[in-house]
């Protein structure tokens, strides 16, 4: 029987969690985040849903390069099962939730764009865990589509895909939160009585 959910999370927020860590924001901004407090959208956010507009609705398609958006379209799944997909998976007392980009029969995809690619560089991202929300719909991978607006590039993750990496930091922000209860004013990030105690499990694809 699944546990009680006691956390609602959604990848962008944990992946904030992943910057903090690495030292990129201060606690501030995380708390400002996991607080919901109005941020202005930088130009980079902006053009990034721009460019998924452009490459699923035909929106604003003159702002970008037509080679871009065809190879991008081109590399879509064939066929397309539905775009913006609400998804969600528990982990022990945690909901993940969010939305997908798009839903194929056997694959699920996301876009992504960035000033600079490195491979690999969505290996520990949270979205990951939208891969096992599917799974009962049939879905064998989660395939990112990445453009730097010059290439466009593909990483892959399957049913083989490990998650220690996320399940750390995941339970690392349980922690920070109970910690930091006094400043958190978003009460919707809890769900039902906050947990005085962290159980811990390994999650692994394909279980």
């Amino acid at each position: 029987m699944p546990s009680k959910i006691a956390y609602r999370f959604y990848p962008s927020l944990l992946n904030t969690y992943s910057r903090f860590l690495q030292g990129k924001l201060s606690e501030q901004d995380l708390l400002d985040r996991i607080n919901r407090v109005k941020i202005p959208s930088t130009e980079a956010q902006l053009r990034g849903v721009s460019f998924e507009d452009a490459v699923l609705k035909g929106i604003g398609e003159d702002q970008f390069d037509l080679q871009i958006l065809q190879t991008v379209r081109q590399r879509l799944p064939k066929p397309i099962i539905k775009t913006q997909v609400y998804c969600q998976y528990q982990i022990d007392d945690v909901l993940i939730y969010g939305y997908a980009d798009v839903l194929g029969k056997d694959e699920v995809v996301d876009l992504k764009t960035t000033a600079h690619y490195e491979p690999g560089r969505y290996k520990h991202d949270h979205q990951n865990f939208y891969l096992p929300a599917f799974y009962k719909k049939g879905i064998r991978q989660l395939r990112y589509l990445i453009t730097d607006f010059k290439e466009v590039y593909e990483e892959v993750y399957d049913r083989k895909t490990h998650f220690e990496a996320q399940l750390k930091e995941l339970y690392q922000f349980k922690l920070f939160l109970q910690e930091h209860q006094s400043l958190i004013t978003d009460a919707k990030i809890f769900s039902g009585k906050r947990p005085s105690g962290i159980q811990q499990t390994i999650l692994w694809a394909g279980e």
